[in-house]
Parts: C-alpha cells; structure tokens; sequence
C-alpha cells in the first residue's frame, strides 16, 4: 500500500489532484488509515496509469470516468488502442523534431507540410476545447471526436492532396473547416435528425412507436406491399408533420439520408436490428425508400439519370447538363446552410473515382464495373471547365 504523498511522489499527479479524482470518483482510494489518511494498492496504481494514457490523449475527465465506468470497458483493448493513438501522436512529433534538426544543421529543407497540417489539426483541436458541448452533440462523446482525429492524422498525406485539389490550399482548407464546424446551421442540423433519432430508439414519440413496432412485426414480408406501403406512408407523414428535419427545406432530402442510415450505417443498423429483430433496419430502410420512389429528391433523380447508360460520352453535352444541374443544387444547398466545400469539389471528386482504388472497388461493385471510370471522367471534365 501507498500513501497519497507517495502515489504523488511515484507519478508526478499532485495530492490535490488525486484528491479531486477521489471526490469525482474516477479514482477511489483502496484503504484509508485510522487516521483516515489515503491508500493505494498496485490495482489502484494500474487504473491510475490508465486514466494518465487517456489524459495524454486529452480526454476530459467526465469522458475518462464514463469510458472507465462503461460495462462494455476492456483495459487491454482500450491499452492497445491508446497505443496506436500515441504512436501516432510521436511519429509526428518526430517528422517536426526532424525538420528542425535538419534547419539547425543549414539545410535548405523547404518543408511545410508538417507547419500546414499542423493548421488543420490546429482547427479540430481548438474546436474541441472551445466547444465541447457541440463537439459531443455532433460526435457522440469527446473521445470518438479525438479517434476522427487521430484517423485524419493517419491519412495526413492523402487530405493534403485533397484538400489542395479542392481548396487550393490547406490554408484555405482549414479555414472552410473552421467555418464549417462553427456553423450553427449545421449543428441544428444535426440537433434535429438527433432528435428523431433519439425519440424513435427511446419510443418517445407514441403513434410512431406503434407504426414501427407494426412495421416490424414479421420482417419476412414484402417492403413494397401494399400494407407495408400504408405504415410507410403513415410514419412519413407524421414525422414530416412533427419534426422540423424532415418539413423544412430539403427535407425529403433529409429522408434519404434516414433511409441510407437504416440500410448502411453498422452502428445505427445494430441499435435498431436489436430493438426489432435481426434484419429491421434494412427491411425499415427498404420499406420507406419504396414509399418515398415518387418523391425522390431532384438531385437523387439526376444521379439515377447520370448513371443508366454508362456507354455514354462522359463529356457529352448530356452528361455534363446533368451535371451542371447537380451543381446548381449543391450550390443552392451550400447558401442554405453556409458550408464551404471549396473552388474545385467535382475536380475533387473525380480524383477519387478515377484514383482511389478503394472507391473505385466500392463504385464498380455497387454500380458494374466501369462505373468509377464513367463517372471520375465526367466529374473530371465539369470541373475542369466550369471553374
């Protein structure tokens, strides 16, 4: 056993602050002496340097207490993930304590990259710590905020090449980010399709209770029949009457990305699948994706359009009027919501349909082979005249 002074001495955490993680109740002593002085054992110790990995991560100490607390917590999967993370952290650490090495040596190094990576994450961090609220109400928690970090910083080289075809710069591109992330349109967003979200996981709403309960009663039936179709069009209607996400502008758009979270989404199809038996989540996107076929968004339609004959001239007068119509509306959309997505997004876009092989394996699977192709040389082609 050790003594507060001692566990303080050993790890460099103040006594005052070993006392403040006792009244949070993130570390509780393991024994007291009888004059009610503190005691740690070497599980105590154990925990101790498992909080100090997720302070080094910049973790809040609410987070570290909720991620500590949680049943599904498992200390050596949660070390080797705070190994990765830190290994990330010190190789880039080491690309600057290089770059200054080589400058105090005279070298002409004429690096940035690091300096202009660095503004990025400079902008994801700043956020983080100005805006904690936002940050938990778009990601979830501040510790899935700091692993979307820490993946940006594991693809740094491949961001920066999109981010300069895009933006034109990383400058440029942190400064859309900031703005972007600062954008309360967004957030409201977001609040709104969370509230949804929320009420029909926790059966807040109760006529949409029933209608989904209904709609999943027996998961073998055919979405597109006529009574599936009838609850499906029930469930739309009142969700367009009570929630702002799905009646305010772009809000069938707004269904679509309801319907591809139902069908897509890992996260979100386990949570429902566990609420309404294996296989719900697909079965409830493909039952309102039927109902809502007449009312496709525009922008949906032209995409259906732009793909149906891929032995079509990419550049042809056509296909690029599809895509002109495709920009007018993300356009319309960006004035809306005041997001940036830069000078040149289907230069951009085209980079990774006709680049990417992980896109193009995904496109080609999805769509027929040779769709990546058809589609990166049209997007190509638009943005190279259209700037």
């Amino acid at each position: 056993m050790r003594t507060v002074k001692q566990v303080s001495d050993l790890t460099g955490i103040s006594v005052r602050m070993l006392h403040h993680y006792d009244k949070i109740e993130l570390l509780k002593p393991t024994d007291f002496t009888k004059a009610g002085y503190r005691l740690y054992d070497d599980e105590a110790l154990q925990t101790l340097q498992q909080i100090l990995f997720f302070k080094e991560l910049h973790i809040p100490l609410k987070e570290i207490k909720d991620i500590m607390n949680s049943a599904h917590f498992d200390k050596m999967k949660s070390l080797e993930k705070q190994k990765k993370l830190i290994i990330l952290k010190r190789d880039r650490l080491n690309n600057l304590i290089d770059l200054i090495n080589k400058t105090l040596k005279g070298e002409n190094t004429m690096s940035f990259e690091e300096f202009d990576m660095n503004e990025y994450f400079n902008v994801l961090e700043e956020f983080k710590t100005e805006h904690e609220d936002k940050v938990i109400k778009l990601w979830g928690s501040v510790h899935k905020y700091n692993d979307y970090i820490e993946k940006v910083k594991s693809n740094k080289d491949k961001l920066a090449k999109t981010a300069i075809k895009q933006y034109g710069s990383i400058k440029k591109y942190a400064e859309a980010t900031k703005k972007n992330l600062n954008n309360s349109n967004m957030l409201n967003l977001s609040e709104k399709y969370e509230e949804f979200k929320n009420d029909f996981l926790k059966d807040n709403h109760p006529k949409l209770k029933e209608l989904f309960k209904k709609l999943t009663s027996d998961l073998t039936k055919d979405p597109s029949s006529k009574d599936i179709q009838k609850i499906a069009e029930e469930i739309t209607t009142i969700a367009k009457k009570d929630y702002e996400a799905f009646n305010m502008v772009n809000g069938d758009e707004h269904w679509y990305c309801m319907i591809n979270l139902y069908s897509v989404y890992p996260d979100w199809i386990e949570k429902v699948d566990k609420k309404y038996g294996k296989g719900a989540s697909k079965f409830i996107g493909k039952s309102l994706k039927n109902y809502l076929g007449d009312n496709k968004p525009r922008r949906e339609i032209l995409y259906e359009n732009l793909m149906s004959d891929f032995t079509k001239d990419p550049h042809s007068k056509e296909i690029q009027q599809i895509i002109k119509e495709i920009d007018s509306i993300n356009k319309k959309q960006q004035e809306t919501c005041k997001i940036d997505i830069g000078d040149n997004y289907f230069g951009s876009l085209a980079h990774f349909y006709l680049s990417d092989s992980n896109f193009i394996k995904t496109t080609d699977e999805k769509y027929g082979k040779g769709t990546s192709t058809f589609l990166g040389e049209a997007f190509k082609f638009y943005g190279e005249n259209n700037k």
